[in-house]
Order: C-alpha cells, then structure tokens, then sequence
C-alpha cells in the first residue's frame, strides 16, 4: 500500500488548525506538520478570510495532500459564530476546488467519535487520543492544529481510505 497525505483542517476567522498527517497502514500513522494560521480581528472580514485562503492554498501546494479534511459547521447557541465560520470553511473548500483536491466533511461529534469513541468527547480528550494514536510525546498545540489533526486522522479512520 501507498502511503496517502491528508489535511486536515479547523476551521475559524482568527485561527484556523491545520495538521497534514500521513497514512502508512490502517493504524500507523505520521504527523508530517501541524500549526495555525492566524488572522487579525483589526482586519476587515474580506481580508481575513482572503488570508486563510492563501494560507491554505499554500500548504495544499506545498504538500500536495490527497484529501482534505474539514470539520463541518457546528450551530450552537451562537449563530453569528457559525456564520463567521462558513466564511473560513468557504474558503478553505475553494482553495481545495482550485487545487484539485478532493474534500471531506465530517462533523464534530463523528471526529471525536472516530478519535475517542465518543462522539461528546472534550478538547482534552481528543488531544490526547491525538498523542496517543500518532505516538507523540505531547500533543499538538495550541489546541485548533490538534483538532485538525484529529480531522485527519477521523478521515483515515471514517473513511477507510488505507484499503
């Protein structure tokens, strides 16, 4: 079997996770890079989302993944937060779209459900199955490049794309 590159993405207006991971066998797994890109709340929308996009079109180029990865909008008690996240999302599916790059959706409860095996796992849990499954000595930080490391790992594990 190949090994696939996945990235995976958490998406947000001021931060956006993102954790490119690839996929040697069915259970192993290597973290290739992790991090945030961040964005000014000084800045209008247009340019904050503008920079997401060349962010996340800079990383697609540079490690040419097979898939990303991205967490679906969660709505919660605050809409105007899952609106300002569509904006993030949909850009980062139209850098994916520029670049050819099939994209998977998955919500949050089936990450953490895919990473923990429980789909009402908290942050911290899912850091640490994150640790635990890539056999890290810490987990990913801040906490949004673990996140999308968990998108990726959920899509490898979801999506049963090591067969």
């Amino acid at each position: 079997m190949n090994s696939k590159l996945i990235l995976g993405i958490d998406p947000g207006t001021m931060v956006t996770g993102y954790g490119v991971i690839e996929s040697l066998s069915a259970s192993q797994y290597l973290l290739r890079e992790c991090g945030v890109f961040r964005t000014s709340s000084q800045q209008l929308l247009g340019v904050r989302v503008r920079e997401i996009y060349d962010e996340v079109r800079s990383t697609i180029e540079q490690f040419q993944p097979d898939v990303l990865a991205v967490e679906d909008v969660f709505v919660g008690k605050n809409a105007r937060s899952a609106l300002m996240l569509g904006h993030a999302r949909g850009v980062i599916l139209l850098a994916a779209e520029v670049c050819d790059v099939p994209v998977a959706q998955y919500s949050p409860k089936e990450i953490k459900k895919a990473v923990v095996g429980n789909g009402n796992a908290t942050k911290d849990q899912v850091a640490f199955m994150v640790q635990k499954r890539l056999d890290l000595k810490e987990p990913p930080s801040p906490s949004d490049a673990s996140d999308a490391v968990a998108v990726a790992l959920s899509h490898t594990i979801l999506s049963n794309f090591n067969d």
